[in-house]
């Protein structure tokens, strides 16, 4: 989907098309880091973006929906938290290298030549000792977990993640399971590729 697409679909959607609520991997994998600068690449409507700024982040978002930002700014207003805002597609966006302690990229899903660009970009936006996150649907999803993309060329593994990746320290390195509330109250599993790699020191 392009950014007009995903406009329409923000705008004829009443309320959040997400969860106002920070995705759960993310919020594990930012447990225990010590808050400095962040980038969010395809920051969507902001929920984790909002969730780090309040947690003492000091957040950039980028995405190229310019209804999604414009959601995004009014949730940071919402909880009363500073959020720098771009409008700007992530597959040609370059943040400057070196500048950040902490990248996330939430659910994002590429085709594999688009997505390793991302990747180059968020690993080389990683000041020493910094922080990447990867989070999204994974490819087992189809077969055995709920919902996302149907699309296997644009949906993750860890694999793939990894080697987007090189020269990282690989922390952690899986498919998740991530339980989805159901109509009658029970939840089913979705899967989720789940990456955390940080740029050595020195």
């Amino acid at each position: 989907m392009d950014s007009s697409a995903w406009d329409t679909r923000y705008a004829n959607t009443p309320g959040l098309v997400w969860s106002a609520e920070p995705n759960r991997f993310v919020v594990e994998s930012v447990a225990g880091l010590t808050p400095g600068s962040a980038l969010d690449l395809a920051a969507g409507e902001g929920r984790n973006a909002v969730w780090l700024a309040g947690a003492g982040w000091r957040v950039t978002a980028v995405d190229f929906s310019p209804v999604a930002v414009e959601r995004g700014r009014q949730l940071a207003s919402q909880r009363g938290v500073p959020v720098e805002w771009r409008v700007a597609d992530v597959t040609v966006y370059r943040p400057v290298p070196g500048s950040y302690d902490l990248v996330l990229i939430s659910y994002l899903h590429l085709p594999a030549e688009e997505l390793a660009q991302v990747l180059a970009a968020a690993r080389n936006a990683l000041r020493p000792g910094g922080t990447v996150v990867v989070v999204g649907h994974d490819r087992a999803n189809l077969d055995g977990g709920t919902g996302g993309p149907q699309d296997p060329a644009i949906l993750l593994t860890p694999e793939a993640v990894v080697d987007g990746l090189a020269g990282l320290r690989i922390q952690r390195a899986e498919t998740a399971r991530r339980p989805v509330p159901t109509d009658d109250g029970g939840s089913v599993d979705a899967l989720d590729t789940v990456v955390v790699a940080a740029r050595p020191v020195g």
